[in-house]
């Protein structure tokens, strides 16, 4: 009897945004044989995801059941034989060589993610199930911090208007240098998602904001549509809260005015002048600045 289990893994920025693990492999082990069923996990008990050492992983490889990778939406599909009807527990974890912004990069951590007993559906000749993984934003930040990349998520607006603008270009700079960090395109909802690395910082000196603790760039933004300058925030919006030393996975929604004028044309302004009162700022690690 062939066995085919699919789904989806992916990682929460937010609480409304995620992002796939893009190329990462998913494995499937048995549990340990005479495992006592009082001793059992706990079904669909999502666990993790919890840091496996390489003592940990060596020790159950006799145990393995299939592996897969995850696609570039972080779907898979996975299938293996089995004679008889499939009703032990799985225990599923996950691999990650590199994230995609580090290139060839490698740095091989794996993480335990849940027990599972599948709902098998027979179609065929073969039994199906699904299953789905969201890593919590909390615990994705701190793989994100471990890898040394930056995720910025967040949704482009006019003033006065909820309509997300579709088709412009995002780009994050860093205040400590104004070198570029990372770009992308808008979708058709208006919302951006863009990555960096350590080796973007490079040239500026270390983002010490606490003693012995590496912090994020504090950045600001411009905005493009077609190759044209739409839309520059001043430098010192970095000084705002929400920009300063980012966090590994930080949502930062921008609102433009309905008739941008380029930075240059207010450079007379005050330090804060026009656009301070207009600031609004989510909790948490989310930001909305409203510029001038």
């Amino acid at each position: 009897m062939c066995y085919l289990l699919l789904g989806n893994i992916s990682a929460l920025i937010s609480d409304d945004c995620t992002e796939p693990l893009v190329n990462a492999r998913l494995r499937v082990y048995l549990p340990e044989t005479g495992y006592p069923n009082r001793c059992r996990p706990k079904k669909n008990i999502f666990n993790g995801p919890g840091l496996l050492t390489a003592a940990q992983v060596a020790a159950k490889s006799d145990r393995l059941l299939a592996e897969t990778r995850l696609d570039e939406k972080g779907n898979f599909m996975m299938t293996w034989e089995q004679l008889h009807l499939f009703t032990e527990p799985l225990e599923l974890d996950i691999c990650l060589h590199h994230l995609p912004e580090e290139g060839n990069k490698v740095m091989e951590t794996h993480y335990h993610l849940s027990w599972l007993v599948p709902h098998w559906k027979r179609s065929g000749l073969r039994y199906v199930a699904a299953y789905a993984y969201v890593i919590p934003a909390e615990s994705w930040s701190q793989i994100r911090a471990n890898y040394g990349t930056w995720v910025i998520a967040g949704t482009v607006r006019k003033m006065h208007s909820s309509e997300g603008q579709s088709q412009l270009k995002v780009e994050v700079y860093n205040a400590g240098n104004h070198r570029l960090l990372g770009c992308c395109g808008t979708d058709e909802n208006g919302r951006y998602q863009l990555h960096f690395t350590k080796k973007e910082l490079a040239g500026a000196l270390a983002f010490l904001h606490e003693p012995q603790q590496e912090s994020g760039p504090d950045v600001y933004f411009k905005i493009y549509r077609n190759n044209q300058l739409l839309w520059e925030e001043r430098e010192d919006a970095a000084m705002m809260p929400g920009r300063k030393a980012i966090p590994s996975c930080s949502i930062i929604n921008i609102t433009i005015p309905q008739q941008p004028v380029p930075k240059s044309q207010g450079k007379n302004s005050g330090h804060f002048t026009g656009w301070l009162s207009n600031l609004a700022m989510a909790t948490g690690r989310r930001s909305s600045l409203v510029s001038y």
